[in-house]
């Protein structure tokens, strides 16, 4: 498996970055290098044949702040013959009129959508909508530590599995 690229946005003490570094574990760390969105640069990104890509939703489903300063990157990148995935973190009790949205965004900004992967059931929440949701999935793993905490690690750990099938 070729080497995967893990764009983050949020701090080192943040649930984000947890959940990267979480992934980053179940792949093995020789195979992921992580980068925080708020350092990185399109040319980081075109390094990489796999990339996953994670934010949280702000306030009413607002991306991470400093996703919102990197997405015009994304915008821009030759993605060409990557394949992407992304997960979001949420809070589904507080906010279920706009859980992970922040997915949804850098999703609905990404220039090619049909290189997507690792997309995840909706089965197991409780949320009124959702930007991320498409057909009844979301359009990557849906993370919620303010109400599922317990259901984390499972959920990485059954995705990276999927991703593993999926970036070949």
């Amino acid at each position: 498996m070729s080497k995967i690229g893990i764009f983050y946005g949020g701090t080192v003490k943040g649930s984000t970055y947890k959940t990267a570094k979480a992934i980053c574990d179940h792949f093995g760390e020789s195979n992921v290098s992580l980068h925080n969105v708020n350092e990185a640069t399109k040319e980081d990104l075109e390094r990489y044949r796999f990339l996953i890509l994670g934010t949280s939703a702000w306030g009413i489903g607002e991306m991470h702040q400093d996703w919102e300063r990197f997405i015009d990157v994304l915008s821009e990148a030759d993605l060409e013959e990557k394949k992407v995935a992304l997960f979001g973190l949420g809070d589904q009790i507080e906010y279920p009129e706009s859980f992970v949205d922040g997915m949804g965004t850098v999703f609905c900004r990404l220039p090619k959508k049909d290189n997507v992967v690792g997309f995840w059931p909706t089965q197991g929440y409780s949320f009124y909508y959702s930007t991320a949701e498409m057909d009844g999935k979301f359009v990557g793993l849906a993370i919620d530590e303010d109400s599922q905490p317990e259901l984390t690690e499972e959920r990485i750990s059954k995705w990276v599995d999927l991703l593993k099938t999926e970036f070949r």
